[in-house]
Order: C-alpha cells, then sequence, then structure tokens
C-alpha cells in the first residue's frame, strides 16, 4: 500500500491534466496519439448507449465538441453559437407563412454565416488591399482563422436555403442539429455533408453491418497511407524544399516538385476524407464519396465531376444555379466578370509589366473567350452560362483563401472550363468517332493533367512572385542534364510520387466488387494488416508533423 501511495504522490497531475486542455503546438487530428484514447473511450460510450437514441446524440454531441475543442481551442464557441443561431433561424424560417418574411430570415442567417466568415478569413486580406490601393494606413487585425470556419459556414447556408426552399425539414431537437454540425468525423475538413442526407440517419437504430465494418476499415487504413506515409513522405522530402525558393533549383527540378504537389494534396485531403468517411461508416452514418480518382480526368470538365464532390455539387446548387446556371444572367455575374477583366487589366500592367495596349487587349481576348460558345451555338444564353461558371470558380477560389494566388486558381479553372466548352462546340461532332477511345481520353488525360498542375503552382505558392519565378524556371530553364543526379538525390521521393500516380490506376469500385462477394472478412486479416501499416508507418514516420493542407481553409 505504501509504494501505491508513493507512486501516486510522485505522479505528475498536473502534467496529466494538461494532456485534456487545447495545445496550438499540437492539435488532435486523426494521427494524433490522443485520437486513440479519445475514440477508444467514445466507441466503449457510444456502443453501450447504441440502443438509447437521445443518450447517444448526448454523447455524440459532448464528444464532438470536445474533439473540436482539443483542436482549436476557444473557436468551439463559434460552432456552439452559429449551431443555436442557425437552428431557431431555420425553424422560424419553416413555421413563416409570409414569403417576404421567410427571404428576411434566410437573410439574416446569410449575413450572419458569412459575415462570420468574412470577418475571420477576410478581414485583413481587405484591410491589406485598402492600404496598399487607397493609401490607407488601417492597422491589420491579424486575426486566427477559426479551424473549419470555411466548412460548417456552408452547411450551415445549405441547411437554412433547403429549409426556405421547401426541400427540407428543420430539425425539431436542437441536438439534432448540433449532431448534423459538429459531428466530429468531418466538421474540420470535410466532406461537406448535405442535412437531408445525414440527419435521417441520427436517431436511426445503430446498425453496422459486416460490410459496412470492412469498407469503413479499409477506408480509414488507406486515408492514413495516403495522408501519413505517401503525401507526407513527398512533402518533407521535396516539395517543401522547392517552393520556398524554386530559383534554386532548375525547371526539371520544378516541374517534379510540382507533379509532387499535385499528389500531396490528392493523398492529404481525399486521405482525409477518407479516414472521415471510414469512421462514419462504424458509427452508422453513410457520407458520400468525395474523390472519384480526380486525376483520370480527361476534361477539366470531368476533373471537376471527381474533385472534392462536396465543394463542387455545393457550388453548383447554391452558387451557380441561384446566379442563373446556363439559363439567364445576373447581376453579380455582370459585377464578378467586369471585376475580373478589370483585374486582369492591372495585374497585366502591373505583374507583368505590359503596356496598357497590351492589357487591354488581354482582357478584350479573355471577354471573347466567354462569347465564343454563344457565337458558336448563336445562343445568347451561352453567355450566361459562362459568366455564371466563371464567377463561380472565383469565389470558389476565394473560398480556399484570403490571396490572390487562390482568385487566380479560381480564375484558371473558369477560363479552362469555357476553353473545354468551345473545345467541345468546335470537335465534339468531329471527333465524337474518338472521343472515347483510350488513345484519345490518354492525351487528353495529360493535357487535363498538366493544366491542373499549372493551377496548382499558384494554389501552393506562398505568394504570386514564387508562383512566377516557379514557372519561369519551368519554362525557361528545364535542364535536362541534371536528371540523373536530380534521381540520385530523390529516388525515394520519385518512386513515392509514382506509387500516388498509380492509385489512380485502382478502380474506384473496387473495393466495393470485393465486398459484394460472400465471404467473411476475418479478425486476423484486420489485425494483420493494421499492424502492417504500423510497422509502415514506423517506417516512414518523421519526427516533423505535417498539418493537412485543408486544415487551413
Amino acid at each position: 500500500m505504501e509504494s501505491i501511495l508513493k507512486l501516486f504522490n510522485s505522479f505528475d497531475w498536473a502534467a496529466f491534466g494538461q494532456q485534456f486542455l487545447y495545445d496550438s503546438k499540437n492539435p488532435l487530428l486523426f494521427n494524433n496519439g490522443f485520437f486513440v484514447y479519445f475514440f477508444s473511450l467514445f466507441i466503449v460510450l457510444f456502443f453501450a448507449l447504441r440502443h438509447r437514441h437521445q443518450a447517444r446524440r448526448y454523447v455524440f454531441c459532448l464528444f464532438s465538441l470536445y474533439f473540436f475543442y482539443k483542436a482549436s481551442g476557444a473557436f468551439v464557441g463559434l460552432v456552439i453559437i452559429s449551431a443555436i443561431v442557425d437552428f431557431y433561424l431555420s425553424n422560424a424560417i419553416y413555421r413563416t407563412k409570409t414569403k417576404s418574411k421567410k427571404t428576411g430570415l434566410l437573410v439574416l442567417s446569410i449575413i450572419f454565416n458569412l459575415g462570420m466568415l468574412f470577418y475571420f478569413k477576410y478581414t485583413d486580406f481587405f484591410i491589406e488591399i485598402s492600404n496598399n490601393w487607397l493609401e490607407t494606413d488601417f492597422n491589420p487585425l491579424n486575426l486566427i482563422l477559426p479551424i473549419g470556419i470555411s466548412f460548417y459556414t456552408f452547411e450551415n447556408l445549405s441547411y437554412t436555403i433547403d429549409v426556405y426552399r421547401g426541400d427540407f425539414k428543420p430539425a425539431k431537437k436542437f441536438t439534432d442539429y448540433l449532431l448534423f454540425l459538429a459531428f466530429f468525423p468531418k466538421l474540420m475538413m470535410g466532406p461537406i455533408v448535405r442535412a437531408h442526407d445525414f440527419v435521417p440517419q441520427i436517431n436511426k437504430p445503430y446498425f453496422v453491418s459486416d460490410r459496412d465494418f470492412a469498407k469503413g476499415f479499409y477506408l480509414i487504413i488507406a486515408g492514413l497511407i495516403k495522408k501519413l506515409i505517401i503525401s507526407d513522405f513527398i512533402t518533407l522530402n521535396m516539395v517543401d524544399y522547392v517552393f520556398d525558393n524554386p530559383n534554386l533549383y532548375t525547371g526539371l527540378e520544378n516541374l517534379f516538385a510540382v507533379y509532387g504537389y499535385a499528389m500531396v494534396i490528392y493523398c492529404d485531403f481525399s486521405g482525409y476524407s477518407d479516414i472521415a468517411i471510414g469512421i462514419a461508416l462504424w458509427l452508422g452514418f453513410h457520407i458520400p464519396a468525395n474523390f472519384l480518382s480526380p486525376y483520370q480526368s480527361s476534361s477539366i470538365t470531368e476533373f471537376w465531376r471527381r474533385w472534392h464532390i462536396s465543394l463542387s455539387t455545393w457550388l453548383k446548387d447554391y452558387l451557380y444555379i441561384p446566379l442563373g446556371g446556363n439559363r439567364k444572367f445576373s447581376i453579380s455575374s455582370f459585377i464578378f466578370v467586369g471585376l475580373f477583366l478589370v483585374g486582369a487589366f492591372f495585374m497585366s500592367k502591373n505583374l507583368f509589366g505590359f503596356s496598357d495596349l497590351v492589357a487591354l487587349g488581354i482582357s478584350i481576348g479573355l471577354l471573347i473567350l466567354f462569347l465564343i460558345p454563344a457565337i458558336i451555338t448563336k445562343n445568347p444564353k451561352g453567355i450566361a452560362a459562362n459568366f455564371n461558371l466563371l464567377t463561380t470558380m472565383l469565389l470558389g477560389g476565394f473560398w480556399h483563401g484570403a490571396s490572390w494566388n487562390f482568385i487566380i486558381w479560381g480564375a484558371i479553372h473558369g477560363i479552362g472550363l469555357a476553353i473545354h466548352k468551345i473545345w467541345m462546340l468546335l470537335t465534339g461532332k468531329a471527333l465524337g468517332s474518338i472521343n472515347n477511345s483510350m488513345p484519345y481520353k490518354i492525351v487528353m488525360g495529360l493535357i487535363t493533367f498538366h493544366f491542373v498542375c499549372f493551377g496548382w503552382v499558384f494554389f501552393k505558392a506562398a505568394d504570386f512572385e514564387i508562383a512566377v519565378n516557379m514557372l519561369q524556371q519551368i519554362f525557361f530553364n528545364f535542364d535536362t542534364s541534371v536528371f540523373l543526379p536530380f534521381y540520385a538525390n530523390y529516388q525515394s521521393v520519385i518512386w513515392m510520387i509514382a506509387l500516388a500516380m498509380a492509385l489512380h490506376l485502382i478502380p474506384d469500385d473496387l473495393i466495393d466488387k470485393i465486398l459484394d462477394k460472400p465471404k467473411k472478412v476475418s479478425l486476423v486479416y484486420y489485425v494483420t494488416v493494421f499492424f502492417g501499416f504500423l510497422i509502415l508507418y514506423g517506417y516512414f514516420k518523421s519526427s516533423e508533423q505535417v498539418l493537412p493542407i485543408y486544415l487551413q481553409f
């Protein structure tokens, strides 16, 4: 007894208690050691209460909020506040019979959600613009961006908009709404979940089939491998070095760094999405896939059907279609296209050093590009579709971050979609006999992949100057003679990039076809695969933690 008391007294209880508090240097993520204990305790309580719906909801909400607290500290309060506001506003919208009052309540919800997002994410950006362009002297607020705010803001908006449209009956219980918003597997980095898909699953009897468990296990392990082994290894051993100062490397090395980042952002984000979807499956929730081998795409249009699907469908349903879709114009479209063309003029002048005449020619050329489909089809609706598409992509780029690089990235994809539309109008019938052939798909796939990689340069680069320097190195300093020493130094990284690319050769429905076979997966298989992953992770693990890319959005 005395030895036990001595051990008890010598135990550092303060350090132990500190483990349960938020640590800004070590936020709680799926790859955090604390998450194992957190998830184990949650599973025990969740399973014990699986048949008691109300108690199960409370446990879910408390653990989700605590998970978010461990990841973001006091910003968990924003999730609670936004849940309270939108829960009551959505129910008020549903009960109100007058159209004008419904609209007013919806506008209030939009102002609240976008206002909160704008304040934290874009205030300093516009202060900088005001100081640079208008020569004001405002002090930046140096605001910290709350983790996950971009994701749960979009979920709040889709919820109230769906209720306003009459597409969805709002939750009557606050805990239902809070769980929809704060569901810990997807809270910080998505996927962006729709209420009409998620809320009806909350109070269903808990049931996880052998198939769901096996698929969840596959998704979790696959996601961990993609994020912790492939993405982190390429990031730490090549991508970060080259993107920090591209002028120190030849065009060949810069190009491989861009290829590496294309694999990094895919493995990082799709890996996290896979883990979130897999954990959700184990907990009895079905969340749609967020990625479908996007680099298999043979066009930029197809790419956006495969990449970050929850965001692209959200933008289509709540931005592109309300703007008028492919049918009509809106004032917002004219405003954003006008700003885009003016921005292209000043960017051509100030950033590229072109004369006024050349800069004006570039802006006019971009305008003509968006008018061509309407000219070809002799249908003015084509102009509306392109204007609305460009507006959507510009705002989609701005959603990712308060930076000109993200706006440029969105503009690149908007222009790419317009060019693809023109290509299809000009060649759709002429190439109809070959556009489904393998050679055609390979060629178009390579073109699409490199176009996407061109956009990733701006997405990853810390600023516009670094992006331009990298492109200049690739186009004007492409020295193939360095390949052999480059390969010798980066051999393991190059093969890891090749492995990441090879993942796209795996059919998206392969696991479903395997699990459809009437054969039960044994416990030995799960244990063997799990310990195999631990060995693999132990071999590649770095002492330096790599935070998920989309954690910053």
